[in-house]
């Protein structure tokens, strides 16, 4: 394709036009670059591939795909790589406080190697959960013409002739400190859960936020459900490749398409898919790097109007690779804008409108993952907001596939995550009781850690939905039952959480979105006056610093002051 791009007006001058840039230019020559190639434009290919975990095995070979693409749309690819924390392999102890902490890693990452090297376009692949949104913030925070690229989902596991997740194994650990589980077969089942490469298969974070990038628009249309090992997925990179010079061509950058209408839109996908509470963290953060205020009662007021419509685990009946073989996310959304839940008017990186590349979708009515939005598998969506006297600054629970949306109970209360699991193993938790793990925030954690291996724990005991959790803390997007979580004001900041005592009354309405703490006024205002700040092993290093400059969980627990602060944006230097 003959593109002609000026770039007098593009970042790469800076590094490679005029006289004074030829020691920049001895450096492209050195790896084999030609002078006519060095004229082009400079795509940064950034890839979150590692070795650490299936998520991550295939991204560097998609990303190397993308090269291809970009050459024919008349760019210069240069790959580069940043950092995963998996979060499957951190759960269950202090790793898992790395987890959110490397979403800003990433995004930082990804941000100082294009400003470093002057890069005038970007495509992201990512295959874990915080990599995504990771890669999402910075493409936002630089912006420049970007598409965001999804790895693709694991194929499910087969055990005793059903499918199954890395969630079973979890579960499974619960079965087996009830002694519901032999230790055979719960070998037989971690051997072959995860059968290749690819992210975690249900519903969880990752494939929520693979879904958010196509809702979003900054995903190529149907791209993200189709499974990591399919060969076709090599065409996907290409084409987002060839695809992102004709965004650099045309001026469309990433705050063109991430909308306030299109967070929206975003936020309804979440909840008409049952997704991961952590999209509440994630969208907010995004946000921020557009300037664009949208916090988690934004999203929760998206949630509350959304009909729950796509039938995946953990709630449901199906993973991603069924949701792809049913036609993908934009089947989903053919339903929700028919049903007008969704804002077909958002510019998405097709350079066409949400509407018009939906239009390009036949309903499938034989299809049996995603349900027409007139007949959904619940009115409002799989996950709901809650405000009240033990969150102020808000709270969220994931309630696809619960039965019970309400729930009250006196609170047994553990001020970290291993306290709790030791409980849960030695079949120390009476059903009925209001589970509360605190000082596990954003700033407290610090990190503000998932409790999967807890939850799933309580699944397998059986207690899964005779029990509601608590945290200020957050949970896998695999969690299942009445947990809630991105409680606020954190226990680090003296918030309610931090006041509960054993035995307290606590009263949950999911249905009405709140979430009260009984006790007079009086008492806790007693408690206050007695409480006192904790301090944490965390004094030094990468934990500390994200301590110190972490903000509230219900803006999305950023770390910078984001484009409302800003008084230049890279792509204009």
């Amino acid at each position: 394709m003959n593109r002609i791009f000026d770039k007098s007006r593009l970042p790469s001058r800076h590094v490679s036009v005029g006289p004074e840039r030829a020691p920049h230019r001895s450096y492209y020559y050195a790896m084999g670059i030609a002078e006519e190639d060095i004229a082009r434009p400079f795509v940064g290919l950034a890839s979150a591939g590692n070795n650490s975990a299936p998520c991550n095995t295939t991204l560097d070979a998609q990303a190397d795909a993308a090269q291809a693409g970009v050459v024919a749309g008349g760019g210069m690819p240069r790959r580069f790589n940043t950092i995963t924390v998996t979060d499957g392999i951190a759960m269950g102890h202090q790793g898992m406080k790395s987890s959110l902490v490397s979403r800003e890693v990433i995004a930082d990452s990804v941000e100082l190697s294009v400003r470093g090297h002057c890069y005038d376009a970007l495509v992201g692949f990512a295959g874990c959960d915080k990599s995504l949104p990771g890669m999402m913030m910075a493409m936002l925070r630089l912006n420049v013409p970007s598409i965001f690229v999804y790895g693709g989902s694991i194929l499910p596991g087969r055990f005793h002739d059903r499918d199954v997740t890395v969630v079973d194994v979890f579960e499974a650990v619960g079965q087996y400190a009830a002694g519901g589980c032999p230790l055979q077969e719960l070998i037989a089942l971690e051997k072959v859960a995860c059968p290749g490469h690819g992210a975690c298969g249900g519903q969880f974070t990752a494939n929520t936020m693979a879904c958010v990038g196509e809702a979003i628009g900054l995903s190529l249309p149907n791209s993200n459900m189709m499974p990591a090992p399919y060969q076709a997925r090599e065409d996907i990179a290409v084409a987002a490749g060839e695809q992102v010079m004709a965004l650099l061509e045309a001026h469309i950058r990433p705050r063109d398409i991430c909308t306030r209408p299109a967070f929206i839109n975003a936020a309804r996908v979440v909840a008409a898919t049952g997704g991961s509470t952590n999209a509440a963290l994630h969208l907010p953060a995004m946000a921020h790097e557009a300037g664009i205020a949208f916090d988690l009662f934004d999203v929760a007021d998206a949630f509350k109007s959304t009909p729950y419509v796509a039938d995946l685990k953990p709630g449901g009946k199906f993973v991603a690779k069924d949701m792809y073989e049913a036609g993908g996310v934009y089947m989903l959304m053919k339903t929700m804008l028919a049903g007008g839940f969704l804002d077909g008017n958002c510019l998405t990186v097709t350079g066409k409108t949400l509407g018009e590349n939906i239009d390009q979708v036949t309903w499938n009515p034989d299809q049996k993952v995603i349900y027409d939005v007139k007949a959904p598998l619940s009115p409002t969506g799989g996950v709901v907001g809650l405000k009240g006297s033990l969150a102020p600054e808000g709270a969220i629970v994931k309630v696809a596939g619960m039965q019970r949306l309400q729930f009250e109970g006196p609170a047994r209360v553990f001020d970290c995550e291993e306290d709790c699991f030791a409980a849960v193993e030695a079949r120390d938790i009476a059903e009925g009781c209001v589970i509360v793990i605190r000082y596990e925030g954003p700033k407290g954690g610090p990190g503000m850690r998932e409790m999967l291996s807890t939850t799933a724990a309580l699944y397998g005991l059986g207690m899964g939905e005779k029990v509601a959790l608590i945290t200020d803390g957050r949970f896998s997007g695999a969690t299942r039952g009445f947990c809630i979580g991105h409680v606020g004001p954190e226990a680090a900041d003296g918030g309610p959480i931090a006041l509960v005592e054993e035995g307290d009354l606590i009263r949950i309405d999911a249905a009405l979105g709140t979430i009260e703490l009984i006790v007079a006024q009086e008492v806790l205002a007693e408690r206050r006056a007695r409480w006192v700040p904790r301090g944490n092993n965390y004094q030094s290093g990468a934990l500390w610093r994200y301590a110190a400059t972490v903000g509230p969980a219900y803006q999305g627990a950023v770390t910078h002051p984001g484009a409302a602060a800003e008084t230049h944006v890279y792509a204009d230097i």
